[in-house]
């Protein structure tokens, strides 16, 4: 994918949206999404998740790949 900003960044950040740490597999961070996507998923418990929502939104729209 290319860089911030670039339509990968967009539909992984859609992705996210819908489900968090889904952005990040797509972009290839199996370690952040699985973090991402466990965490949202425990949190939601205490009502907290859309914190990691939010975060797994922005962290895959501001990713810049290698």
């Amino acid at each position: 994918m290319a860089g911030q900003g670039s339509g990968g960044n967009v539909l992984a950040a859609l992705c996210s949206f819908f489900i968090p740490g889904l952005g990040q597999l797509l972009q290839g961070r199996l370690l952040m999404a699985i973090i991402q996507f466990v965490l949202a998923g425990v949190l939601w418990f205490f009502l907290l998740g859309w914190l990691i929502h939010l975060w797994s939104i922005i962290d895959a729209a501001r990713f810049k790949g290698s």
